[in-house]
């Protein structure tokens, strides 16, 4: 029979004893107490020892029972105020008491009937009562001394004085479970016992051992790699956040140049108007966005650019009529929680770009809608643009389904005509989920050249703004966009790598 070093160390100390407490085996062994342990279970798995353990309620001193013990219970030291004065306000109380033990007093005194409670001249008086006069010992003062005698008393003799829960509202004693071991070698274990030669034992065989030539008066510890062990999880970024993180990383790659902005907050003009989405749009409305109440506005920029965004919408450029409405400053001025990420397109085109060139940005975005499995109202978008002489829409196909196959996964891609106020030709994008079937997760098309025109760009513009948060449920394989955001720890811990 293969024993360790500590199996065999516990099984001699054992035989000295035949029957243990286990502190005391930890004693006389001289190791940890976890390697103690392990030992007896393991003897107790080979026949050669037995482990008994029973296990007890108490109750445990705490330290405000420990204070009260020295500086006696609050009713008690009311109560010696009393006896000297006869009568006392609660402000000569505070002498004696402290604000928290202040609070109860006046209740527990009038239920032990040891004082009278009246109001005079607009103040609580307490005044001595003949049973006051003549208190003594209660059984909670005779708990509390036997919990200072020995800090640690079974419930069951706890409860011929006071019941526990009494003692845990004052918090005098807490409840505890405590376990006791005892540990006795079995006939097989005594038997084996003169055959066991204890040797050091060693799980390296180190050059200093080869040398020495000790290695030949130890014993190498044997290792089982069948054995359960506990799982380790190694630390590493949220699912998906890495997720996030490589598609940025990918893009870069790719040559495009990644667009940024401090703020989640935007003006309707950057959010629409310059967009070439008109003020009357139905997407404009508090049903489809939201909106700041304060601070409720803020400011265009320069008179130029907005003088064009102006003409365009109400007179048109590039040969359009417009939308032949009157433009109103005032609602391209309103904040919002930007509702899309094409507003950092716009913001781009006007600031200046390459061309060609290559552009994307990843933002958190918001709109009102209803929390499902494929749904969020703050979620994530990714959107970009390409601008160059002879771009068309085949490129932007082209594009879309390298994204959709091989960024996000999808196995079968599908192409559906679509309208944007701000596009033309458009087109909606939607890959197929095993478990969801087909999902729509992006939309595209062609700036139009009122738009672009107005930003003072005079080529095309590919553009798509993409769900990047359906876009990681196909590569994390999950089947609710909801959770790419839990807590939960398992899926946490277990979520696949991506790429």
């Amino acid at each position: 029979m293969e024993l360790s070093y500590q199996e065999k160390l516990t099984l001699i100390k054992l035989n000295e004893l035949k029957r243990a407490n286990f502190e005391e085996l930890v004693e006389r062994t001289g190791l940890e107490q976890v390697a103690v342990m392990r030992a007896v279970l393991g003897l107790q798995s080979k026949g050669l020892a037995k482990l008994h353990e029973r296990s007890e309620k108490v109750v445990k001193i705490t330290e405000t029972g420990k204070k009260y013990a020295e500086i006696s219970l609050p009713e008690w030291r009311a109560l010696r105020l009393l006896r000297e004065r006869k009568k006392v306000t609660l402000d000569d109380l505070k002498e004696v008491l402290s604000e928290d033990e202040l609070k109860p007093i006046v209740g527990l005194l009038r239920k032990e009937g040891w004082a009278s409670v009246r109001k005079e001249d607009g103040k609580l008086v307490l005044e001595i009562t003949e049973r006051g006069l003549k208190a003594g010992e209660r059984p909670i003062d005779r708990a509390l001394k036997l919990l200072t005698e020995r800090e640690t008393v079974p419930v069951k003799e706890v409860e011929t004085l006071v019941p526990v829960k009494e003692l845990k509202r004052r918090k005098i004693g807490e409840e505890d479970t405590v376990t006791e071991r005892t540990v006795e070698i079995t006939p097989a274990g005594e038997e084996l016992v003169p055959k066991v030669e204890l040797k050091r034992e060693v799980s390296i065989l180190t050059p200093e051992l080869i040398k020495s030539g000790k290695w030949k008066e130890v014993e190498f510890r044997k290792f089982d790699i069948r054995a359960p062990v506990r799982r380790v999880y190694p630390g590493k970024k949220q699912p998906y956040r890495a997720f996030l993180d490589k598609i940025r990383r990918r893009l870069i790659e790719m040559g495009f140049i990644e667009m940024t902005v401090e703020s989640l907050i935007e003006t309707q003009f950057w959010n629409f108007d310059a967009l070439f989405q008109p003020q009357n749009h139905p997407a404009r409305e508090w049903t489809d966005t939201y909106q700041l109440k304060y601070p409720k506005s803020g400011s265009l920029p320069e008179k130029e650019l907005v003088g064009r965004v102006k003409t365009a919408h109400e007179k048109g450029l590039a040969g359009s009529r417009g939308w032949g409405y009157v433009w109103s400053p005032e609602r391209a001025m309103l904040l919002m929680p930007r509702a899309h990420g094409t507003a950092l397109d716009a913001r781009q085109l006007a600031k200046g770009v390459e061309i060609p060139g290559k552009y994307f940005t990843i933002q958190r975005v918001f709109r009102p809608d209803v929390l499902d499995r494929t749904h969020l109202i703050e979620f994530n978008q990714i959107d970009g643009f390409v601008v160059g002489e002879n771009l068309n829409f085949r490129h932007l196909l082209g594009i879309l389904k390298r994204f959709a196959v091989e960024i996000a996964g999808a196995k079968k891609v599908k192409f559906l005509p679509d309208y944007y106020p701000f596009t033309e030709p458009s087109v909606q994008m939607s890959a197929y989920h095993p478990e969801l079937g087909w999902v729509e997760f992006g939309g595209a098309g062609i700036f139009r050249e009122e738009m672009t025109k107005a930003l003072g760009v005079d080529v095309p513009v590919i553009a798509w703004g993409i769900g990047i948060d359906r876009l990681a449920m196909f590569k994390l394989g999950i089947d609710d966009i909801r959770y790419l955001f839990s807590y939960d720890l398992r899926w946490l811990r277990e979520a696949k790598l991506v790429w």
